[in-house]
């Protein structure tokens, strides 16, 4: 089965095909770094951290881009732009970009702590100035951009006249035009609707560049489109991120990469759906912004306890990245019990040996049912990243593994191969696709270093005959509930 992905821009489901066969281009929307990241961050980071990883699976090499903005994502939608980060400098007594490596480090740390693996380039705004200042020239001299008073606009209204803009967020040009709000600060633009590429800073603004049109600091929607050029060329094969940046953020991409680069730059537009918490949206006037750091340590009016970064990563995959998905307390709580119930399964699939059950099936049902499941593992995937059904068909296994293990099912009731076919495939999508991990990986790290360094004190004793050191070690270990054995080539191995 091939892979088919939901593109966002012809809302439907469409078979995934690379611009450049065996090679996938992949952009997402990095985070501002003018805060500490949140709970709603944690799905679009995490959903496509497993797009990343099934790509590969699939055997493609995958350049996968992920921007960090540290340029003061302004908004336009208030009285003035508002330079974020500067204004969190401002609050913090740091210089902004000390402001930004704070927050880009804290970001960086909580998604290792999610075991998402890094992007292969992760360019910074404030790093590609020039080439946001390049491509807002040739827009200018294109003719769909103007300069007033030193700030530089898009104009969407003439782009609409010749190009279908709205359709990636379902927007009626005609609708949007006449919808806008004026707003005090924006007079100076020939149609509410025009968005800026570069804006002129004002003597308090901090964070400033020289442009041809004076010195400013660019627009949040530029620098996207500037790296994404750069780092994918002109056509790329996915751009990702939140249903919340369709618009006006990557509306805003398309038309202008499709004016400076005459073509649309994206094939396949994938968005995931929000998180909201107990039913509301996620927001500061609602006072349910959780960051991620309490939720690891519990330390927030909403969460009952701590839930650990594995538990928040098989919660987001429990269900489909297109859906929403409302959080509480009691649905993390719920989705621990089920990741360790799935993981101590799978903890003993791995401890089976299925070389003592032979090729003669004494259960051909159950053979089929099981075959059958390991099949739809991939099936599911291809259809559009379906993770909660492939976690829905390991907890059908679940029980069959258990008793496996307790001797309800004979072992002898699977063949060899679909045994190991269990384990190969347990083990690729919850590891390598799913990228979950052991919770108690730190502890088990910690106790092999700590095996080690008494085995290799134990093996100095004994190459000293201190044999009643060496017996000592090996004793109380044993009163523990751990047991040494000697190699016969001088090593040793420890069980518990």
């Amino acid at each position: 089965m091939a892979l088919k992905v939901y593109n966002s821009y012809t809302r439907q489901k469409e078979v995934f095909e690379s611009i450049t066969p065996g090679h996938v281009g992949m952009y997402v929307c990095g985070p501002t770094v003018s805060g500490e990241s949140h709970l709603g961050h944690a799905r679009p980071y995490i959903t496509f951290d497993v797009l990343f990883r099934y790509l590969r699976y699939k055997g493609y090499k995958v350049r996968y881009v992920r921007n960090i903005t540290d340029a003061g994502h302004f908004e336009e939608e208030g009285r003035a732009a508002e330079d974020k980060v500067g204004k969190k400098a401002l609050l913090e007594k740091l210089e902004p970009m000390e402001l930004v490596q704070k927050y880009t480090n804290l970001f960086h740390w909580a998604f290792s702590q999610f075991n998402c693996l890094e992007p292969s380039i992760e360019p910074t705004a404030t790093g590609h100035i020039v080439e946001q200042i390049d491509m807002i020239k040739k827009i200018i001299a294109e003719g769909y951009a103007y300069e007033v008073k030193g700030s530089v606009y898009f104009d969407v209204k003439k782009y609409a006249t010749q190009y279908d803009y709205g359709k990636l967020s379902g927007r009626i040009i005609d609708d949007l035009l006449s919808a806008t709000r004026e707003l005090d600060g924006q007079q100076e633009k020939r149609d509410p609707a025009d968005f800026a590429l570069w804006k002129s800073a004002a003597p308090e603004h901090i964070m400033r560049w020289s442009s041809p049109w004076g010195v400013g600091f660019p627009g949040w929607h530029i620098e996207c489109s500037a790296m994404a050029t750069k780092y994918l060329g002109a056509e790329f094969d996915i751009h990702g991120g939140g249903m919340d940046l369709q618009f006006p953020h990557h509306e805003s991409e398309i038309a202008q990469s499709t004016i400076c680069n005459h073509i649309s730059p994206v094939r396949y537009w994938m968005h995931n759906n929000m998180i909201t918490i107990n039913g509301k949206k996620m927001g500061k006037s609602y006072n349910n912004v959780i960051k991620l750091t309490e939720m690891f340590t519990g330390d927030h009016p909403l969460l009952t306890q701590a839930f650990s970064p594995m538990t928040i990563r098989f919660f987001i995959l429990q269900s489909h990245y297109r859906s929403p998905l409302d959080f509480s307390s009691e649905a993390l709580v719920a989705s621990e019990k089920a990741f360790k119930r799935l993981w101590e399964a799978y903890s003993i699939l791995k401890e089976f040996k299925p070389d003592e059950t032979g090729e003669n099936v004494t259960d051909v049902l159950l053979e089929g049912k099981v075959l059958n499941w390991l099949e739809e593992f991939d099936d599911f995937m291809d259809d559009d990243l379906s993770t909660p059904k492939v976690i829905a068909n390991m907890f059908e296994l679940a029980p069959i593994i258990n008793s496996l293990k307790d001797g309800l099912i004979p072992i002898t009731s699977l063949t060899t191969s679909t045994i190991k076919l269990m384990q190969e495939k347990f083990e690729v999508f919850m590891e390598d696709i799913f990228g979950l991990e052991n919770e108690n990986k730190t502890g088990n790290e910690t106790l092999k270093g700590v095996m080690k360094l008494l085995l290799d004190i134990r093996k100095d004793a004994k190459n000293k005959k201190d044999f009643a050191t060496s017996d000592k070690i090996r004793n109380q270990l044993l009163d523990i509930g751990v047991l040494l054995k000697d190699e016969k080539d001088g090593g040793m191995n420890w069980t518990i």
